[in-house]
């Protein structure tokens, strides 16, 4: 099955192992080491430079003047902030969260300091505020600490909702059943076939029902993947066409657990259910410099139009966003009867 086109509008650009869960008491609670953050900071505290800037200038060239002056000192503040706190996350994630948010403040305390230091060296202030600078850089970095803690907050319940969601699918009746009566049928015919077929249900539920952290490697969701369509390929029998392409130096690339399953499971629903002659599935991962692609592709049938509420694949986009912001991409599409689900991440 060919299906490189068929996302054609992404464009493609040019992880080490977490080992065991951090506990909660000791979770980071601001992680500035991602590039939205950075964006985020840097547009904020220009944003509050611009409009400071436009007290006491009388004329828009006055006001360009402020700003640029400014800015050459509260940039390489906003960024000394970034790099110390992205410096210091694994020494601030042994800390209490409450401690790490007064950390992100003196740190930002000490960048108010800083940038007015510079302003002081190039003589362009007659008395150098220093009260004001240190208090208006604590000021800044609670607003953005405060940011920060909120979306960290917001991966809990995300992560929560999508686990249930997983279980509930992979213990649906329906599959459940089925899977226990193929394997019934197999019993006298092919025992081992039989035997096999238990093994990956038994390596289903176990997966669905450990503990897992905040990401895995790719490499664990294909053989999560792999285990699924194992248990459907012997259900579906030819109906099932799969297709593997993988690249193994894309295997350390960090997702968040179960995300590949709920793709391949669709796959399945409409693309091998409701057509009697099956369904052509491809999952593809290829490592493209600093990226990793990974495509689920399906071929569906002509008579179909319906492709379900979309609720799977809006968790999968919803959680890829809090694990790598703005790093990660997704999309999904229909096209000339192949539907695919492309996503990118950092390698």
């Amino acid at each position: 099955m060919k299906d490189t086109q068929i996302l054609s509008g992404f464009h493609d650009p040019a992880a080490a192992p977490t080992g065991n869960a951090t506990p909660l008491s000791t979770v980071l609670v601001f992680d500035a080491c991602h590039v939205g953050v950075v964006l985020r900071a840097v547009l904020f505290v220009q944003s509050v430079v611009a409009v400071a800037a436009m007290f006491g200038a009388a004329t828009p060239l006055d006001w360009l003047t402020r700003l640029a002056l400014l800015t050459g000192a509260t940039l390489p503040a906003t960024l000394l902030w970034l790099i110390v706190a992205c410096s210091l996350k694994k020494v601030l994630a042994r800390l209490r969260p409450a401690l790490q948010q007064v950390a992100g403040v003196l740190l930002g305390a000490l960048a108010g300091l800083y940038g007015c230091a510079m302003l002081a060296m190039v003589g362009s202030l007659e008395a150098a505020p220093w009260w004001a600078s240190a208090f208006a850089g604590a000021m800044l970095s609670a607003a953005l600490v405060a940011a920060l803690v909120l979306r960290a907050k917001a991966k809990a319940p995300a992560a929560a909702t999508a686990r249930l969601a997983e279980l509930q699918a992979r213990i649906r009746p329906h599959f459940l059943f089925n899977t226990l009566n193929s394997a019934v049928a197999l019993v006298r015919a092919e025992p081992r076939k039989a035997e096999r077929l238990l093994e990956d249900l038994s390596d289903l539920f176990r997966h669905a029902l450990m503990a897992h952290g905040e990401s895995v490697t790719l490499a664990e969701e294909i053989a999560l993947a792999q285990r699924y369509l194992a248990i459907e390929q012997v259900r579906f029998g030819e109906r099932v066409r799969i297709e593997w392409a993988l690249d193994p130096t894309a295997d350390s690339a960090r997702l968040p657990p179960l995300l590949l399953q709920p793709l391949v499971e669709n796959a399945v629903k409409h693309g091998v259910e409701p057509s009697a002659s099956g369904a052509d599935i491809r999952v593809s991962t290829q490592r493209r410099g600093s990226r990793v692609v990974i495509k689920v592709s399906n071929t569906t049938p002509a008579s179909s139009s319906a492709h379900g509420h979309g609720l799977a694949l809006a968790n999968v986009r919803e959680r890829l966003s809090l694990l790598h912001d703005v790093q990660a991409r997704f999309q999904s599409g229909l096209k000339d009867g192949v539907y695919q689900v492309r996503i990118e991440v950092p390698a």
